[in-house]
This record gives C-alpha cells, sequence and structure tokens, in this order.
C-alpha cells in the first residue's frame, strides 16, 4: 500500500546489479494502513503515503510484480498473499516462469495454495510462514491478523461471505480503479483538510532527506542570527539596556538580547490597551478573525524562523519545535474559526410574543497573558489568540527565558493587522511585571499558564483588588500518572510510558510523572524501561538524531539534581541515561527513572525527565484511583489495558480534564 514501493524496488533492482547478485524481495500488501494514515493527519503532511482505496493498493502490488519480475537476474521475488485473484494474476504476469515464490501465513489459503503450489500444479513453491514464540508474544500477533481478515474489504472475509458477489470478489483491480473519477476516497479527507471548517497546520516528514535538508538548512541560517527585542508599544520603544541571552544546550554561546519593559512603560501599555478595548470590541468578529487566519498565514510562511528561536531558546528539538509552531497556527485559525461563529452577530434567544431578545458576546476588556517558556510559540499565541477573537485589547507577557518567541509572535499578528495598540508585548521578570498587570484595575482577566503556586498567589492578587471582579484563566501542573494493569501490551506501553515522560526533556505540563504497573508484569516492564532508557540520545536540538535537549535553565537543574538525590535515598534507581560529552556545557539532565512504594512520596510536581514507577497488586485499581485524586493534581491521566471496562472504570473514578487510552499521553491537537 506503500506509494513509495515501486520505486523502492528500482532501487533494489540498481543495488543487485551493481553487486552482480539478486536481492530476495518479499512483497506484502502490508498492516499498518489505518496507523499510516493516523500519522500522517497528525504531522499535516501534503498527502497521504498510502493508498486510500482497496482497489489501489491490489493495483499497486501487481504493477510492482510486474516489475519484480521482468528481471530474475536482480530480483528474486517472493508474493505473499491469500487472495486467489492475485495469485492468478501474479501466474499470468509471470507466464511459465517458477523463478519466484508465493508464501502464506500457517494455517491460511490452505485450500488456496494446495490447486497452486508444487509440480502438479503451476509449479511454483509456497513457503509457508508461522510465527514462533511463547503465548503472550504470540497473542497480539494473531489477533492483528485476524482483525486483518475481518476487514470488509478483505478476500478472505469477502470469500467467505454466502452473500457476496463472485463477480466483486474477483472483480480486476486495475479496471475498478480507472473507473473511479477521483482517485482519493472520499471518505478520508487529506490531512490538511482534516477539521471542518479551518486548515490542518502543514507539516513535514523530518526522514525524508527531500523535505528535511531544505528545511533544516533555512532553521540553521535563522538560528544563527542574534536577536535583539524589547517592549513593543503603541507609539513603539527605544532599547538601550539590554540582557543578555544565552542557549540553554551551550551556556557560552549567545543568542540575542532583550530589554526588560520598565514599570512606566507597563503603565503607559495598560493606558494604551484600555483606551483601544471599545473600538476593537466594536469590531465584527469575522474582522478580528481574518487578522488572526492572516496571522496563521504568515506563520507558515516564517516557521523555519519560529523553529529556529524555539530550538536556540527553549532548547526544543527540531521535532518538538516544529510541533510547537504548527500549534500555535492550529490556535490561530481555531479561535478564527470561534470568533466568526460566537462574536459576529447576535445569537436569537426564544421569548414571549412580541418580544425580541438577543445575546450578544462581548470582550471584557484588557487581557493580561502571562505565558510559560516550555512552549514558547503554541502556549503564547493560543493565550493571545483567544483573547483577541472575544474582543479582548491584550498585554502578552512571554517568560523571562524565551523572551525571542514571543517576541516574533507579536510581530507576525502586528502584520497581519492586529492595531499595536489592541496586541502589546511587555518582556521581563515575572514577579514585577506580571504583578503590576495583576495589581492594575484596569486589567480585566489574566490568562496564566505555569504553575499551581504562582496561579494561587494570582488569584489572591486579583481577589483582593477593589473594583469590578477579574478573571482568572490557570492552566498549571500536576502529577499526571499511567496505569497499565496486567493485559497491557508491553511493548507499547514502555513506548508510551518512555515518550510521556521525557519527551522534551520531561518539560511539558502533561508529561508522565507517576507509572502504576500490575504487579503481574511490573518486572517485565521495567527491564524493559531500561533499556529503552539506554537507547535515549542527548545532545544538540539542532541535530535531528537528537532524542532529548536540555533543561530551560541553571534553576531547573538544580531543582532535579535535589529531587533525583531524595529519590535514591527514599526510593529505588531503576535506570538512568547517559550523558555524552557534547553535554557538558549545557543544561542536561539524563532522564531517571525510580521505584517508589506510593505517589504519596511526591508532594508537588518535578518538572523534567524524571520518572517514577509504583506497583500494584490486581483487584486494586480502586486504591490506585483514590491515591491519584488524593494528590489535588488533575491534569493527565493515561491507561494502558485491553479491557474496556477498565479503561470506563478509571475514566469514572479519576478526576482529570484529559485520559488517553493505550497512547501516549503528550501532543494534544487543538480543538479535538
Amino acid at each position: 500500500y506503500q506509494k513509495r514501493t515501486r520505486a523502492l524496488i528500482e532501487r533494489l533492482e540498481e543495488l543487485a546489479r551493481k553487486r552482480g547478485a539478486p536481492i530476495q524481495v518479499r512483497l506484502v500488501k502490508g498492516a499498518y494502513w489505518d496507523s499510516e494514515i493516523k500519522r500522517a493527519q497528525e504531522q499535516g503532511l501534503a498527502g497521504y503515503p498510502v493508498f486510500t482505496r482497496k482497489a489501489a493498493t491490489d493495483t499497486s502490488y501487481l504493477a510492482c510484480a510486474k516489475l519484480m519480475l521482468a528481471d530474475p537476474s536482480a530480483i528474486y521475488p517472493m508474493f505473499a498473499t491469500h487472495n486467489a485473484h492475485t495469485v492468478a494474476a501474479i501466474r499470468a504476469i509471470g507466464g511459465n516462469s517458477t523463478d519466484y515464490e508465493y508464501q502464506r501465513l500457517h494455517g491460511m489459503g490452505e485450500a488456496l495454495y494446495d490447486e497452486v503450489a508444487g509440480p502438479e500444479h503451476l509449479g511454483v513453491a509456497c513457503r509457508v510462514y508461522a510465527p514462533v514464540g511463547a503465548h503472550e508474544d504470540l497473542l497480539a500477533y494473531l489477533v492483528r491478523r485476524l482483525l486483518e481478515n475481518g476487514a470488509n474489504t478483505s478476500f478472505v472475509n469477502r470469500l467467505a461471505d454466502d452473500e457476496a458477489p463472485i463477480a466483486s470478489i474477483i472483480a480486476d483491480p486495475v479496471a475498478a480503479t480507472e473507473a473511479v473519477e477521483s482517485k482519493h476516497h472520499p471518505k478520508i479527507p487529506l490531512p490538511r483538510d482534516l477539521f471542518p471548517g479551518r486548515p490542518n497546520s502543514k507539516g513535514l516528514l523530518f526522514s525524508d532527506p527531500a523535505q528535511a535538508g531544505p528545511f533544516c538548512a533555512e532553521v540553521e541560517q535563522a538560528a544563527a542570527k542574534p536577536f535583539t527585542v524589547g517592549p513593543i508599544l503603541k507609539g513603539g520603544a527605544s532599547l538601550s539596556d539590554a540582557r543578555a541571552v544565552f542557549d540553554p544546550a551551550n551556556r557560552a554561546r549567545l543568542i540575542g538580547h532583550v530589554q526588560d519593559a520598565s514599570p512606566e512603560q507597563t503603565d503607559a501599555a495598560i493606558a494604551a490597551a484600555a483606551k483601544a478595548h471599545n473600538e476593537w470590541d466594536g469590531l465584527r468578529g469575522a474582522e478580528r478573525a481574518g487578522m488572526l487566519g492572516r496571522a496563521a498565514t504568515l506563520f507558515e510562511q516564517e516557521m523555519a524562523r519560529l523553529v529556529a528561536v524555539c530550538v536556540r531558546e527553549a532548547g526544543k528539538t527540531l521535532p518538538n519545535a516544529l510541533a510547537d509552531v504548527r500549534e500555535a497556527i492550529d490556535f490561530l485559525r481555531y479561535y478564527a474559526q470561534l470568533a466568526r461563529a460566537e462574536f459576529s452577530t447576535p445569537h436569537l434567544m426564544p421569548g414571549p410574543t412580541g418580544e425580541r431578545n438577543e445575546l450578544s458576546l462581548h470582550g471584557r476588556g484588557v487581557f493580561a497573558c502571562i505565558s510559560p517558556w516550555n512552549f514558547p510559540v503554541a502556549i503564547f499565541t493560543g493565550q493571545v489568540a483567544a483573547a483577541l477573537a472575544a474582543g479582548n485589547t491584550v498585554l502578552a507577557k512571554p517568560a523571562e527565558q524565551t523572551p525571542g518567541a514571543g517576541a516574533l509572535c507579536v510581530e507576525l499578528l502586528h502584520q497581519a493587522g492586529v492595531p499595536a495598540d489592541v496586541l502589546q508585548f511587555l518582556p521581563g521578570d515575572g514577579a514585577r511585571i506580571g504583578a503590576q498587570m495583576v495589581r492594575d484595575s484596569r486589567v480585566s482577566g489574566v490568562a496564566f499558564t505555569g504553575s499551581t503556586e504562582t496561579a494561587k498567589l494570582i488569584n489572591r492578587a486579583l481577589a483582593a483588588r477593589d473594583g469590578a471582579i477579574p478573571v482568572l484563566i490557570a492552566e498549571t501542573g500536576g502529577l499526571n500518572a499511567m496505569i497499565a494493569d496486567s493485559t497491557a501490551l508491553p511493548e507499547q506501553l514502555v513506548r508510551d510510558a518512555v515518550t510521556s515522560a521525557f519527551d522534551s526533556a520531561g518539560q511539558r505540563c502533561s508529561a508522565l510523572r507517576v507509572l502504576f504497573v500490575q504487579e503481574d508484569i511490573a518486572a517485565k516492564v521495567i527491564t524493559m524501561i531500561e533499556g529503552a532508557m539506554a537507547e535515549l540520545k542527548l545532545g544538540d536540538p539542532m541535530r535531528l538524531d537528537t532524542d532529548i535537549g536540555p533543561l530551560i535553565d541553571g534553576e531547573a537543574h538544580a531543582a532535579l539534581s535535589a529531587h533525583a538525590e531524595r529519590m535514591t535515598r527514599e526510593g529505588r534507581l531503576l535506570a538512568k541515561s547517559e550523558l555524552s560529552p557534547d553535554c557538558r556545557d549545557g543544561w542536561f539532565f539524563a532522564p531517571h527513572a525510580f521505584e517508589i512504594d506510593a505517589i504519596a512520596r511526591l508532594k508537588q510536581e518535578t518538572f523534567g525527565p524524571i520518572l517514577h514507577v509504583v506497583r500494584f497488586e490486581g483487584g486494586h485499581l480502586d486504591r490506585v484511583c483514590e491515591a491519584i485524586n488524593a494528590t489535588g493534581f488533575g491534569l493527565t491521566i493515561g491507561v494502558h489495558t485491553r479491557i474496556e471496562e477498565t479503561a470506563r472504570q478509571v475514566r469514572a473514578r479519576v478526576r482529570a480534564g484529559n485520559l488517553y487510552v493505550n497512547r501516549n499521553q503528550i501532543g494534544a491537537v487543538v480543538g479535538v
């Protein structure tokens, strides 16, 4: 089903001719079609790497078979199929040649190949293959094969259907492919058209040199240029006393300068924003949406610059930086869509005869948007876009560590048409600038993403103000957990747990902190986690072979080091990844995994690559849920199980905002 298969076979033929000996090539139709479709949608690719129609896959198989049979000196073909039409077509293509073989799975296709294989029939060999291993290793494989053959398009399934017409079962796939007007399946939208009413953000395949090469070169070129940023205010601001900004992956590398906003500049920005509110709120939602939509287009055009500043300022790897920028683009389009739907015209409400009742939504006034460093483009832009879409004027304060990313986002929003007094940029110390904005009665609301402790301080400061009651919208961290019962598939569990705990150096609000594993599989899972952690590569985030980049700064490094020392005393160190010599000049922290006896040992979130593992006995799932709830946090929970009732039980018992079943628990998609 891969569109690249024919080109790959041609490459193999070329290699075979160079080495002077044929290469054995096994041709299959493919077993992970749904995963290929999902991955392409998640990554925002231009198209699908696989065919979306079954007839097209069958046609591709025959075309590749014809190519493989054309030169026996280069390719020894092995055709794995249980489809009688495919078997017959290959025979017709190959003629009397016997320089190839068929393959079937043990226990399947026996009746078909009894009429095909051997000298008394077609004279072509049939190799029978079978999975070998223990019961727990084979079960998942066999279930997957049963699901394949149970699909409504499967030849084996249709052959067993007494109501299926023979003519449709043996229909020529080439004719079927030619007969359809659109080669693309109408029920499978292209990745860009995934979301109704708005385009999906554009992505790329870093595994494809044709895409990754030019893009990475553009990113490196942008990253080589130091930035100089300061307050972006109505009427402008001069830059005089700027502080240096350094790369967390290399503390000696200067990447830019930033001048923090003064108290006087902050006060002037609040006054300008308050004055501009009525006119901005008076615009129709569609007009504000148009600006956000244009900003999304500009973000896509300037993707390399945005990725570069994410890598250098925040230490994000290239894939993580691209995902950060794509999420920002999705936020812009999502809130533009909501602005058109909710803020363009009043909604007519039901009411008594003779009355006209309308509901219209309006901005509250000036919003202070205080964003974190771990998603310096996505969360920064998401807060700003939501506030602007609703008719608020915005004071955007980035994290102290990532002012360059925030400044570039504001620059692009201004280019898209957002007025300078409607969106202003105030870099600097949160304890000073943030506190000044929160205390000011002209600020009608605060959007904040960060620590729970800081959110509580903001909440108390807002509550102590006189005048109108302000709004606080806060997202904070938590002790995110994943629960795996004895039916979990260890390979999938370990992959998802390691990704959830250590991707982005564990610096995500949704990152996994505590893995609960049922005692029955704990030993095996822990051994596999140790092996997976040994394969992780830490280093320069600008390199594509880097898995994990640095922490954001020395303060984060000190906090994690102290926590690791405490866990070494109170728990048991299971594994620790290696730091290469390349990491000596940056704020790199090796991923750790500890086994502890209870989640109660953790009083607060540790924001970094440390995973805690807790064993639990079968039948004690309720106790696990109670222990998670007792922490007082409720952001993200993951479940790995093959029992639907277990997933339902966790969903009902654990108080969490996001539940992920049989997948990793990071990388949430806007509006999904």
